[in-house]
């Protein structure tokens, strides 16, 4: 398989399986862009329902693999929960800190904190509505363990 950036053997089993779903997404999202653009300026009617059809299954597939990822990585479900069907400002759901705005409008980025200003990477509270694959009570695996 393609597209791996860490060697295959170094990568446990799930997270294996996370990188094809991935690279499947990534893949279907492309499908999806060629047939619309194939839809937009084709000059034949019934050709054009034909590939908006196909374009809608590449949509179809895309949503389904994103709700695999989102049920096996909780960063994803949490990213999701945040952002996806929601009303409002897009951007605005995300939390800037106090001189991000001050920092933005002079061009430059904030100064280092010491902490890498990345935040916390892991929030010990679960989402209600959860569904995964996890046995009851199983401890969570973080998508980069510590060796």
């Amino acid at each position: 398989m393609n597209g791996y950036h860490e060697p295959y053997e170094s990568l446990a089993p799930p997270d294996r399986d996370l990188h094809r779903a991935l690279l499947s997404l990534k893949e279907e999202i492309e499908a999806v862009d060629w047939y619309h653009q194939r839809v937009v300026t084709c000059t034949d009617q019934d050709l054009g329902q034909v590939l908006a059809h196909n374009r809608d299954e590449e949509i179809e597939h895309a949503c389904m693999t994103l709700e695999w990822v989102r049920r096996t990585s909780p960063a994803w479900d949490l990213a999701l929960r945040k952002f996806v069907f929601t009303e409002g400002s897009i951007t605005q759901k995300e939390r800037p800190s106090p001189s991000a705005p001050l920092a933005a409008s002079r061009g430059h980025a904030e100064p280092p904190r010491g902490d890498l200003a990345i935040g916390r990477l892991h929030d010990p509270v679960e989402p209600k509505g959860r569904h995964d694959s996890r046995a009851a009570g199983a401890p969570e695996r973080a998508l980069c363990p510590t060796p």
